[in-house]
């Protein structure tokens, strides 16, 4: 496994928004402050579509980072739009010299394409914004998964629900949900059917009703790769305990027989967990732990 050291360059893209110069300068001193070094991709202020870069600005910004011997790691937060570059990423060069991807959000279209054309492990969950001010669980999440190497037990940090109760293996996949389920049946994420996952999921109230939440795991459910999944984990949603969201997911986990638990430890709110796509685990909501294996 390829880890960070400390001194190494984490290079910072905007696949999915404008960033803001303001904002960015003072993301990248705080990782600075953390013990990397910070490579900006050239474009990730430019607003060729008004609300992006161009696709191509966007994509040389990636595949930039993914030649550059010195970057280590590649860091994107959300937005809309990362869906735009998938076949233009370079799987081949990533496959022959792995580096390590870490995102949320819109990002989990980028990430989830990686492991699938690739089988290389990447890692959702933070965005460069935490680093203005890194909590102290997101510094543990980060230093155990990406410097140290040493994440093997989930690390919680919020009282978790058991929906339907039971303990399953699989690999991990997952994300931002509308953008997960934008790419079920997309040729860029080709998941393997010999192969179970565990699905990590997370929304926000403020951007999908429970409404759409309850359709979104429908397609889901409708997929073929519903067939291999063997559980749920689903991450904040609301500061707010929401029953109607845990009858949503209770009716999930019943209809497919499957383990389905929510927790607060990941996704938009104040908690920032990494999960590595692709790696093996364990998840057992009676008691709210999963294993990495």
């Amino acid at each position: 496994m390829n880890l960070l050291k400390y001194g190494d360059t984490i290079g910072i893209i905007s696949p999915s928004w404008v960033a803001d110069q303001k904002d960015y300068e003072k993301y990248a001193k705080g990782i600075e402050r953390f013990g990397f070094q910070v490579k900006f991709g050239r474009n990730i202020y430019k607003d060729t579509y008004k609300y992006t870069a161009s696709v191509a600005e966007r994509v040389d910004d990636l595949n930039e980072m993914i030649y550059d011997e010195k970057v280590k790691m590649i860091f994107f937060g959300g937005g809309y739009g990362s869906v735009d570059l998938l076949p233009y990423i370079d799987y081949k060069k990533i496959k022959e010299t792995p580096k390590l991807f870490l995102s949320y959000s819109d990002g989990t279209s980028i990430l989830n394409a990686i492991y699938a054309k690739t089988d290389i492990i990447t890692y959702y969950g933070q965005t460069p914004g935490l680093f203005d001010n890194v909590s102290e669980y997101d510094k543990k999440q980060f230093v155990s998964h990406l410097v140290e190497g040493t994440a093997a037990d989930y690390n919680r940090n919020s009282n978790w629900y058991a929906i339907t109760e039971g303990c399953c293996e699989g690999i991990l996949v997952g994300g931002y949900l509308l953008n997960f389920v934008l790419g079920l049946g997309n040729r860029f994420f080709p998941y393997r059917t010999d192969r179970n996952y565990i699905l990590f999921l997370e929304e926000l109230d403020k951007f999908q009703s429970i409404q759409g939440v309850s359709m979104f795991l429908t397609c889901i459910g409708q997929s073929r790769l519903m067939e291999r999944v063997t559980g749920l984990l689903f991450g904040h949603y609301s500061d707010e305990i929401s029953p109607s969201l845990f009858e949503v997911l209770g009716r999930f986990g019943k209809k497919y027989g499957i383990p389905v638990a929510y927790c607060d430890d990941f996704g938009h709110g104040t908690n920032h967990a990494i999960f590595p796509i692709g790696r093996r685990a364990i998840l057992d909501t009676k008691i709210g732990e999963i294993k990495l294996l």
